[in-house]
């Protein structure tokens, strides 16, 4: 009888895996999302940030807070010609609601 081969240890049953749609970067999972405001017919990576790896504080281009560090919040980017100076941190209650309404900061 053929013996199975054992699993990874990282590797759980039933455990979600970065393959659902889902893109690693830099170690964490991205997803791919329509834009904001004028930029809806763009995709954009997300990418969510615990509050233990927040260490900065960002301005929120949704509603012009400030995201202090130790705060959960997301990091997107454009998926076509996005680098690093095209991030922006974002609250995700203002990414959620980012259909509905207009950006009240523009980057630059």
């Amino acid at each position: 009888m053929p013996r199975r081969k054992p699993q990874p240890k990282s590797t759980r049953r039933g455990a979600p895996t970065a393959n659902h749609g889902e893109v690693g970067f830099g170690g964490a999972l991205s997803r791919r999302e329509s834009g904001p405001g004028g930029y809806s017919d763009e995709d954009y990576i997300v990418r969510t940030v615990p509050g233990a790896r927040a260490t900065k504080t960002y301005r929120c281009p949704g509603c012009d807070h400030d995201i202090r560090p130790g705060v959960s919040h997301l990091v997107t980017w454009p998926a076509e010609y996005g680098g690093a100076d095209e991030r922006r941190h974002w609250h995700a209650g203002c990414w959620s609601g980012r259909s509905t309404r207009g950006l009240t900061r523009r980057w630059s």
